[in-house]
């Protein structure tokens, strides 16, 4: 099967952007404007209070990617696009699951989770358990997937993936 320019991907991008009022939304109106498929979108103030970095992760073919690597570089708020497609990145994600309705059997058997998938018990009351799970997306898919197969009064939060590019060789 031959690799042509329509096929879609994961695609990365980090933007440097201005830390100002309305550059998130105009950043995210560019993307969702031209209906570009975002898989997510987070943002941070930097070690710059001036600056905050971007990572956007979206599902697009080639043509498309170009279109938007060229529009983020017009952009007067970016200051910067690294594309982190074809690079080796670091990413991590937070996630929260409340799973309520407990007794203390499903307790006992959401701690020997908790023990074996590396996630954390964050909070707890008598039928309540507040997980916090810091990992990729897909050890995040992992672990809400178990917990989904076992548990079904869920309440669950995700930050999106944050993204760095990886210092060592070993990881490419």
């Amino acid at each position: 099967m031959n690799k042509t320019d329509n096929d879609m991907k994961r695609r990365w991008l980090s933007l440097f952007v201005e830390n100002r009022i309305g550059v998130l939304a105009r950043v995210s109106g560019l993307l969702s404007g031209k209906s570009y498929n975002i898989h997510s979108l987070t943002v941070g103030e930097t070690e710059n209070p001036e600056v905050s970095r971007m990572t956007v992760c979206l599902d697009a073919d080639d043509r498309t990617y170009e279109q938007i690597t060229k529009q983020f570089n017009r952009s007067v708020e970016v200051i910067k696009v690294i594309d982190f497609t074809n690079l080796s990145i670091r990413t991590k994600e937070v996630m929260f699951i409340k799973v309520s309705g407990l007794n203390d059997r499903g307790r006992a058997e959401l701690f020997q989770m908790a023990q074996a998938f590396k996630f954390r018990i964050k909070d707890m009351d008598s039928d309540s358990v507040l997980v916090e799970a810091v990992r990729t997306e897909i050890k995040n898919d992992s672990i809400l997937n178990a917990i989904r197969s076992r548990f079904t009064n869920l309440e669950v939060v995700r930050g999106g993936p944050v993204a760095i590019e990886s210092i060592s060789m070993q990881d490419r």
